[in-house]
């Protein structure tokens, strides 16, 4: 299979604009046969691409060449509703990012209580992806519960428990911190079924007091303040395309 396309861009150009390094750097890289377009790997300088119809990957990991293509992170406050629109008149995602030209999807959602990282792309078939079961991608959460622990919650969240709508597992469970009636506890799942957190610590006994969520998959909250946005970086980006499979 050819992937040259006479009417396509340079590749090393594309790679540079996707961010790779400079155009130096990615002759290099497609000369040492780093780089793969369509599965197939190229080492021609000359070869020329299209943009939107080809992917291009550089030791495995895909390079977003759609300028286009938007991917952000957000810190979703508490009492915001994780919808564009509300027919409430409720505080949504358009009172944040509302103004921006590109039509966004959110990757999963948030209840209104909850608080932490949520993504915003217009790239929906990786938003599609990343929220599949099939695709596992893990989240992670901080919760603020009703303590003290009891020392087998652990055990029985890893092994699952039964809720109405069918079984449901954590893939990691640690406490973090305890204090006189309350406790920090971290968990992590792959699970995206509608309060699935909440639902879960109550099943156990420990009601949630606050629930933040500090990562979904390999991108993290940080230190991102509440109500602000950031842009993903090109290898948070290539990474969430291999979290998908892409």
């Amino acid at each position: 299979m050819d992937v040259h396309d006479p009417d396509g861009v340079r590749l090393q150009k594309l790679m540079a604009a996707g961010g790779v390094g400079s155009r130096r750097v990615c002759e290099n890289l497609i000369a040492q046969g780093r780089v793969e377009v369509d599965g197939q790997v190229v080492t021609e300088l000359g070869v020329r691409i299209d943009p939107k119809r080809q992917t291009v990957h550089v030791d495995g990991v895909r390079v977003n060449l759609d300028e286009d293509r938007v991917y952000l992170a957000f810190n979703k406050p508490k009492g915001v509703v994780t919808t564009m629109s509300d027919e409430l008149g409720r505080v949504s995602l358009a009172d944040y990012v509302g103004n921006r030209e590109e039509r966004l999807f959110h990757v999963g959602r948030l209840d209104a209580d909850t608080e932490g990282l949520l993504l915003l792309t217009n790239d929906g078939d990786l938003a599609h992806r990343l929220q599949h079961p099939a695709y596992g991608v893990l989240k992670t959460y901080l919760a603020t519960i009703r303590g003290p622990v009891q020392r087998d919650v652990g055990k029985r969240l890893r092994e699952g428990i039964e809720l109405e709508d069918g079984p449901v597992a954590v893939d990691s469970f640690r406490v973090v911190d305890s204090q006189p009636g309350k406790a920090l506890v971290e968990i992590v799942l792959h699970e995206g079924r509608k309060h699935v957190v909440r639902r879960m610590l109550d099943a156990v006994g420990h009601p949630v007091l606050e629930l933040v969520r500090t990562e979904v998959g390999p991108i993290r909250l940080a230190d991102l303040k509440s109500g602000r946005t950031r842009r993903l970086n090109k290898a948070e980006i290539g990474a969430l395309y291999k979290a998908a499979g892409l």
